[in-house]
């Protein structure tokens, strides 16, 4: 499946925060942050439907996030 996320990620400072807890919760996904579209779009490929923990975890380490 994949996922598309409005955000608040709008800097690569702010990616390489995220990064890790991403990588570390979902290990078999593929990920990536377009920081030029107006959104800040986050776009998840996985195979399980991880939208709620997804945007509770971009919540807990202080983060918009939003499906769209």
């Amino acid at each position: 499946m994949i996922f598309v996320f409005k955000t608040n990620v709008d800097s690569i400072s702010k990616v390489k925060k995220v990064t890790p807890k991403l990588n570390q919760l979902f290990p078999n996904s593929n990920w990536n942050f377009d920081l030029e579209d107006c959104d800040n779009i986050l776009r998840f490929e996985c195979k399980d439907d991880i939208i709620e923990k997804l945007i509770f975890l971009m919540k807990v380490i202080g983060f918009e996030c939003e499906v769209l």
